[in-house]
């Protein structure tokens, strides 16, 4: 026969058992925001209310919040390490130009720069000849010294100067330039997810030899979550398929963005493995995405089409023309 108390008391240990189970969790969440790596203070701010405000929601204890808070502790995990990364990249960027600009300026001041300082030292040299010449005018030659050391020491003080200043604008150029070749990039990359625009691909498909075949994926959902949720939110959910996208690819396969919602990938394989390769890709990259809104995680759809285009023994115009076919019908 079964113990009523029994069954009670082993109840009122599960409860307990669950009460300190969830006060571990929301303890958990509370020390990954007081102890978050700190990195520019607005980021580093932004992320503790975030996990304060989550901690908040999970401490009712509902399943609800419990289920929610497992895709929103992940996503502000991913999130901030990624700006981590980023953030530690640019520190080692900062560090290596500050190191080279040093090791210019050090390399600088150690040459000799110009005939000024070989005719100034000539003086010099003359200067201090004169003073060794009597005894008799001993206050002469000694003043005679004292001029000639102030002018040595300014010369050295006039070289150092002006190998500083070449230096600072060697350092100026050299960050300009890579500025340039920064703005470069970015103008042949989407700035979102980086990726070739659709400029570039055209470039490619125009100048590749053949054989190879081209899958095309036209994407409906970035349209829906910006105007359901905000804008903002459309690209970040694009750089979430980008990523997927990547890792459904063979490595350095040129992908590109074609327009708002349709992309476009290069690939050196048989028609018969891409179009494997395409259903596949339907099959998986489709669905629901989790995206962070104000710290929250919100789920965004995403229904993907795709088709293969074979290039062999099609001109560029032709194979452009079947590019707009299809992200038309699509």
């Amino acid at each position: 026969m079964i113990s009523i108390s029994r069954s009670v008391s082993d109840l009122e240990k599960c409860h307990q058992e669950r009460l300190h189970a969830l006060d571990c969790y929301i303890a958990g969440i509370k020390n990954l925001a007081q102890y978050t790596v700190e990195l520019n203070k607005e980021t580093t701010e932004q992320q503790r209310r975030h996990l304060s405000a989550l901690a908040g929601d999970v401490s009712s204890g509902t399943r609800e919040a419990l289920d929610e808070s497992r895709a929103t502790l992940r996503g502000l995990l991913r999130d901030y390490r990624d700006k981590a990364v980023s953030y530690m990249a640019g520190l080692r960027d900062e560090l290596s130009a500050r190191a080279r600009a040093l090791e210019e300026i050090m390399s600088c001041l150690a040459q000799a720069d110009g005939d000024h300082e070989v005719k100034l030292r000539s003086a010099l040299d003359t200067l201090r000849s004169i003073s060794s010449g009597s005894a008799e005018a001993a206050d002469l030659f000694a003043l005679i010294n004292a001029v000639a050391d102030s002018i040595d020491q300014s010369v050295d003080q006039m070289r150092k100067q002006h190998q500083f200043t070449i230096s600072q604008f060697q350092m100026e150029i050299r960050m300009l330039h890579k500025r340039i070749d920064t703005l470069e990039t970015t103008a042949a990359l989407d700035s979102l997810t980086h990726l070739f625009n659709r400029q570039e691909m055209e470039q490619r498909i125009q100048h590749a030899s053949p054989p190879y075949c081209l899958l095309l994926v036209r994407v409906v959902g970035f349209r829906r979550a910006e105007a359901q949720y905000r804008p903002d939110l459309g690209a970040e959910l694009a750089a979430a398929f980008t990523k997927r996208l990547r890792n459904a690819l063979p490595p350095e396969t040129p992908i590109g963005r074609w327009s708002h919602e349709e992309f476009i990938a290069v690939l050196r394989m048989s028609k018969t493995d891409v179009m494997s390769l395409a259903k596949r890709i339907g099959e998986h990259l489709s669905g629901a995405y989790s995206c962070l809104m104000d710290g929250k995680a919100v789920r965004a759809a995403l229904q993907l089409s795709a088709a293969v285009v074979d290039v062999a023994g099609e001109q560029p115009a032709r194979v452009l023309e079947k590019i707009g076919a299809f992200f038309v019908g699509s």
